[in-house]
């Protein structure tokens, strides 16, 4: 399973890109604006860092200015693949986009029948969101089985991107459906490293260490 991360923050990614660990990154405007820079600046930004799929999300509501947008990210770099949400306007730009060879991501995933319509549209990567589906009191993670089962039985490239993903065991649950991707906030990873026992350990092995060398 790839991780990416979530983020559009430069040194979350640099310090992620560090461990060795990252496959990619995803953003979206919230992220983007969150930072307060120019979006084509980041974009280029982190392709600079990470040598993997790079998500920019399109702000436009009809097809034809998405694939105008579209089309004006994807000349930033080869890695850069434009994030649309799942609406029809999407699809068709997806549509468009996907038979010129232009890497896509439908976003805001609600559902299997969503998924489906994506992959059919010619998506690249579609992106259930399972934390907001918990939120609400209904299982992501049965969103993503679901649509694992229906692109394994179908033959379906489409690959599926976890996303929304608030704690370390929504990211265990995903690589135990076949997940394709999970792309994580940069506060879960920190968070995947750490475990108390592991603390409890290192501290043991140093006062070990030191009672050693005090004895020689």
């Amino acid at each position: 399973m790839k991780i990416f991360i979530d983020t559009a923050n430069i040194e979350e990614i640099r310090k992620t890109a560090e461990l060795g660990i990252l496959d990619g990154v995803t953003t979206n405007p919230s992220l983007i604006a969150k930072e307060g820079r120019d979006l084509k600046q980041v974009i280029s930004e982190i392709c600079s860092i990470v040598d993997g799929p790079i998500s920019a999300e399109v702000i436009s509501l009809d097809a034809e200015d998405m694939v105008k947008e579209a089309k004006e990210l994807s000349k930033l770099h080869k890695n850069v693949v434009i994030k649309i949400p799942i609406c029809e306007e999407g699809l068709k730009a997806v549509n468009i986009l996907s038979k010129e060879g232009i890497k896509t991501n439908v976003t805001l995933i609600f559902s299997a029948q969503q998924a489906l319509l994506a992959a059919k549209s010619g998506a690249s990567f579609v992106s259930p969101f399972i934390g907001r589906v918990d939120d609400i009191g209904n299982g992501g993670l049965e969103i993503v089985r679901d649509i694992s089962d229906i692109f394994n039985i179908y033959g379906l490239e489409t690959q599926i991107i976890a996303a929304s993903i608030r704690n370390p065991m929504h990211v265990l649950e995903c690589a135990k459906v076949g997940c394709d991707v999970v792309t994580v906030p940069y506060k879960v990873i920190m968070q995947m490293i750490k475990h108390p026992l592991t603390d409890i350990g290192i501290k043991k092995f140093l006062q070990d260490y030191k009672k050693s060398n005090k004895r020689i």
